[in-house]
């Protein structure tokens, strides 16, 4: 909750990440909350008042018309393991990878997709952590990408990449979800984002940073000569490969 996480996604996380464990619902989540406060509307004492980690509070939990006890989603995600081996290969152009920065300072976090081959790494703005700032991010930063250059985009199980259908039915894109707690089938996008860190180091308050601060650290970072594309940079790989010019 203190990374801005609300019941309902505490709940759903825990269901990817410990599927084999019983489940918690997020009603019961809401319950301990206010378990912790008084009749008066103020913590109990030796208790901590969570309620300011919600975007709505209230004095007391609201009543609600269903039943306490429900059948907890369990959602089914595409398994990297059905993800086509050419991908691990990196000698066809067009698959992606995806991961979020968060900021401890507010809710904005940044979106990175990256290319796997060229290395070409895209940098979005999300307003906070909803699925629907996790798509919007994604299909803003493909704007300037063709479809057939959109082959496949693997990501990792965190709740704001619960709307995959939605996006893979937008951009025609089939994706797939890496294991939880592994970064294999991701280590392109993790490096980017470590070199990221460079330019916004961890304390960054992401709501201060403007788009143009954005434009310019992912124009540096793909204008920057890689040793695996002997000396070239992703802007150049991605050009000489496709035909497409990225301009800032």
């Amino acid at each position: 909750m203190v990374l801005g996480w609300s019941p309902e996604q505490i709940s759903i996380r825990l269901n990817i990440d410990h599927p084999k464990e019983e489940g918690i619902s997020y009603e019961a989540i809401y319950q301990y909350i206010y378990a912790q406060i008084n009749a008066n509307g103020n913590p109990r004492p030796r208790c901590e008042d969570l309620r300011m980690y919600l975007t709505r509070r209230h004095r007391h939990r609201q009543k609600k018309n269903f039943r306490q006890v429900r059948k907890l989603y369990k959602p089914k995600l595409p398994s990297i393991e059905n993800r086509p081996k050419e991908v691990d290969k990196r000698k066809v152009i067009g698959h992606w990878e995806d991961d979020c920065i968060v900021s401890k300072q507010s809710k904005d976090r940044l979106k990175t997709v990256n290319e796997r081959v060229s290395g070409l790494f895209l940098i979005g703005k999300m307003k906070n952590g909803s699925i629907e700032e996790s798509n919007k991010a994604v299909i803003d930063k493909w704007k300037v990408i063709p479809s057939e250059f959109k082959k496949t985009l693997t990501r990792d199980n965190g709740v704001e990449n619960l709307g995959w259908e939605e996006l893979e039915k937008k951009e025609d894109v089939k994706i797939y979800f890496a294991h939880p707690y592994c970064s294999y089938g991701r280590g392109s996008n993790e490096n980017g984002n470590g070199l990221i860190r460079r330019y916004l180091p961890k304390g960054t308050d992401f709501s201060k940073v403007s788009t143009e601060d954005i434009l310019k650290i992912e124009y540096l970072l793909n204008s920057r000569p890689r040793k695996r594309h002997r000396g070239k940079t992703p802007l150049e790989v991605w050009y000489n490969m496709t035909g497409v010019a990225i301009t800032y």
